[in-house]
């Protein structure tokens, strides 16, 4: 976890922002006021917020940082394929609000606890589901990443995060999910990239 601060005081996450707002720009998409950045590469995801005052694009700030685990099959847009898709995405849907942490989701539907007989639920706690917004790239036929269920999501066993391990996903600690799902608006955008 970091402490807040500018952008450029996070080196390794300077690239990944600008790769976000210049894709943002190219396809003429007014970036949110919050977003998460996921580095593949490094396990880690940051998250964003700009001042309600400031207008500018790019003043953004670093509230905090997340270790996070993707796939353990690398990164890919195809669907079936396992991977963790890269580019523009945004919270399409936020799911899990009052339950208790350690609630076991199937089909995003609560079917019990991590304390209650499903000490290995793979999808646990919240779940932010990802909407791509790259036609032919994450968006639309046989790419889609809403389509292919990618989530942010919390799991029982947390032993191996920071290291690639899902089928796609994006994994969190429970603590930070929440933390994150409790603050981050709705339609937020989510920028995923290799490095």
């Amino acid at each position: 976890m970091t402490s807040p601060g500018h952008i450029s005081s996070h080196l390794p996450c300077q690239q990944l922002i600008r790769r976000w707002l210049l894709t943002c720009r190219r396809l003429q998409i007014r970036p949110t006021r919050h977003a998460l950045i996921v580095s593949v590469r490094r396990q880690q995801m940051w998250w964003l917020r700009k001042p309600i005052a400031s207008a500018t694009p790019n003043a953004h700030r670093i509230a905090r940082s997340f270790r996070v685990s993707t796939s353990r099959f690398g990164v890919g847009q195809t669907a079936g394929s396992n991977r963790t898709p890269l580019g523009l995405h945004r919270i399409a849907t936020k799911i899990g609000a009052g339950w208790p942490v350690g609630t076991a989701f199937v089909e995003r539907q609560p079917i019990g606890y991590t304390w209650q007989g499903l000490p290995s639920a793979p999808i646990a706690h919240r779940i932010l589901w990802l909407e791509g917004l790259e036609p032919g790239f994450n968006s639309g036929a046989g790419c889609d990443s809403r389509q292919r269920f990618i989530y942010i999501h919390g799991v029982a066993d947390e032993s191996k995060l920071g290291q690639p391990n899902s089928h796609g996903c994006i994994h969190m600690l429970a603590s930070d999910l929440l933390c994150l799902f409790d603050r981050i608006e709705p339609a937020s955008m989510v920028w995923i990239d290799a490095d």
